[in-house]
């Protein structure tokens, strides 16, 4: 029995290594998309600890896969319809001062070229960015409430239905103003 338990949580490590890499994503980047530290994640991916039930909720949903995927050696083909995420799965990052909610709606995979996510603003909330790969550019497009980006010391106030585009490759920031705002996000990599 201890035997079983110890292939079995091997095979977990390393199912979950391969599937972060098949996706494109660093420890730190799937360690902040699941809310698991950088060390527990290198420790579970070497088979050195076992991921909690929690933890490895967290780890499938920023994945997009579950549990029993991670297990299954049988990769069908799914037809016209590659993959469902429903809205529980759809890992959730929260801004510094946790005023601006950020769900991930792009696959991990296209990190670095095509990134997508819905900002959820509280009054006054704020995302700041550092800069991106040169030539990065950002589309921001809000459905609620009233929104300033600024950019390179440059900034645009816009409202519901307002699409801006704007260079990311540059510290840049996205700030509700005096009411709950919501918006897309698209990043395009260079």
């Amino acid at each position: 029995m201890d035997q079983e338990r110890h292939e079995i949580s091997l095979r977990l490590a390393e199912r979950l290594k391969d599937t972060r890499k098949s996706k494109s994503l660093s420890l730190e980047a799937l360690s902040s998309l699941a809310g698991v530290s950088k060390s527990m994640l290198s420790q579970i991916e070497r088979g050195e600890s076992s991921p909690t039930v929690a933890t490895l909720l967290n780890l499938t949903r920023a994945l997009n896969v579950d549990f029993a995927g991670l297990l299954d050696d049988d990769h069908k083909d799914r037809g016209p319809i590659k993959e469902v995420i429903r809205s529980e799965q759809t890992p959730v990052i929260m801004s510094k001062g946790k005023s601006c909610q950020i769900r991930v709606l792009s696959a991990p995979d296209t990190v670095g070229d095509l990134e997508i996510y819905d900002l959820q603003f509280e009054a006054h909330g704020t995302l700041e960015s550092e800069p991106h790969s040169r030539g990065c550019l950002e589309n921001l497009t809000v459905f609620s409430g009233e929104l300033i980006v600024t950019t390179d010391g440059v900034s645009e106030t816009l409202g519901a239905g307002d699409t801006v585009r704007y260079a990311a490759d540059r510290p840049h920031s996205i700030v509700a103003s005096g009411h709950q705002s919501r918006a897309i996000l698209i990043v395009h990599g260079s």
